[in-house]
């Protein structure tokens, strides 16, 4: 990501100001000032740019230039930007990182890169024609245990790996949040094997060195939406928990007027685009899974089977691997309840062992790793972003580009696609990426 910059720091500009451009914007206003630059906003909500300049200023950085989002081009080339920051609602991804790239930009989108075919290939086609790059931020590559499990199976600590057997939970506080917020529909977020698996399916890529080539899925809406909340005893009569007093003795609901943060960027800035943060689960209108099964087969001949809960009592996740050389099993508790009290009661905990044949199993430590912003992988992946080392060659191959985001994509769009005809999905059908 070069510059022409006279200070010799590179401009970025965020467009998306939702809760997940916090990270990037005070990554780059305090940490890595020396070499990265915000320089401009652009958003649908003018009260949620205010919010984050506000932010910035409390940081001791100076407030940026704002901009409607249709005014996203404009942008570009007034503030000379040379960097886009997409993090916005995923179903408009491909619209910015088109545009930005046809302006000569580079991007860095968070995952997932968009959320159906035709915008996945649009991307494609664009960065193929214009030369110019795209990084998906998928900053469970940059977490020290995820890596320290890449190092193993290069390695050959196990041989050759045949299958792989990947459980995810999201507990009923994180869970939830999906059937809150414009992820419940699934033409928005493309669901769940999209929005949130997509990591999981780029760790196992990228652990493999592999790309899938049959996906076949199971799935359904178990415990969330209307129907399921009633038949499981859950549903509570309102739409949305905000002066709701159906809502208030609901352990699913969300309360923006108690979270500083959550009010001042989404219930105060509601009255620009309506947007509501703080929907009931169990109302109707949600549209995508919260139980999900898939099995893969990839091209270098392994299989996986995959399963995420949203609805779990803990949350976490468990990887196997079966080798031809033994077996590595990891397991990352990040709470081991849900406490509708306080967090402080819960408690989480990660263990890597090794099962070699003819031997006996043994840990590979992992203690000491940071337990905040995704086990430390979020400082590091801005580190990379944003920092003077971001050029430097990386032995893991970490960054991930449109290439490695299609790739992703690909499991979940094409197990999307057996969700909604039974039939396994030849992925090379969809998109050749060999």
């Amino acid at each position: 990501m070069p510059t022409d910059q006279p200070n010799g720091r590179t401009r970025f500009a965020i467009v998306g100001t939702g809760a997940r451009a916090e990270m990037f914007a005070r990554a780059i206003a305090t940490e890595h000032a020396a070499t990265a630059e915000l320089v401009a906003l652009a958003d649908v909500n003018q009260i949620r740019m205010d919010t984050h300049n506000r932010h910035l200023v409390a940081l001791g950085a100076p407030a940026v230039a704002t901009y409607p989002a249709e005014e996203f081009r404009a942008m570009l080339a007034r503030e000379r930007v040379d960097v886009v920051l997409v993090t916005s609602v995923d179903r408009t991804h491909d619209e910015y990182i088109v545009a930005a790239l046809e302006a000569g930009r580079d991007v860095i989108t968070e995952k997932p890169m968009t959320v159906d075919l035709p915008r996945c290939k649009r991307i494609l086609e664009t960065a193929a024609r214009t030369g110019r790059h795209v990084t998906v931020a998928f900053n469970y590559r940059y977490n020290p245990v995820h890596e320290k499990v890449r190092e193993l199976l290069a390695a050959g600590t196990i041989g050759e790996v045949g299958s792989v057997h990947f459980e995810w939970l999201l507990d009923v506080r994180h869970g939830a949040d999906y059937f809150r917020r414009w992820h419940r529909e699934k033409a928005n977020s493309g669901g769940l094997l999209v929005h949130k698996s997509t990591h999981h399916f780029d760790l196992v890529n990228w652990w493999l060195g592999a790309r899938p080539e049959t996906v076949y899925a199971q799935g359904r809406l178990f415990l969330y939406g209307a129907e399921a909340g009633a038949r499981h005893g859950y549903a509570r009569d309102y739409d949305r928990a905000y002066a709701s007093p159906a809502a208030d003795d609901d352990p699913f609901a969300i309360h923006l007027a108690t979270s500083p943060s959550l009010r001042e960027l989404y219930l105060e800035a509601e009255s620009l685009d309506g947007y509501h943060r703080d929907r009931n689960v169990f109302a109707p209108g949600v549209t995508i899974e919260d139980d999900l099964a898939v099995l893969v087969r990839y091209d270098t001949g392994a299989t996986m089977s995959y399963h995420l809960t949203a609805y779990a009592p803990w949350e976490g996740y468990r990887v196997m691997f079966n080798g031809s050389a033994g077996r590595l099993e990891l397991e990352v508790v990040e709470s081991d309840h849900v406490s509708l009290a306080s967090p402080a009661g819960e408690h989480g905990y990660q263990n890597l062992l090794v099962r070699p044949y003819w031997r006996p199993p043994y840990e590979v430590d992992i203690s000491g790793h940071a337990r905040e912003g995704h086990g430390g992988a979020d400082a590091r992946l801005t580190t990379v972003l944003f920092g003077r080392d971001r050029h430097a060659v990386d032995p893991l191959g970490r960054a991930a580009t449109e290439r490695d985001g299609a790739a992703s994509l690909l499991t979940g769009l094409a197990a999307n696609l057996s969700l909604e005809s039974g039939l396994p999905v030849h992925a090379a059908d969809l998109l050749d990426l060999s």
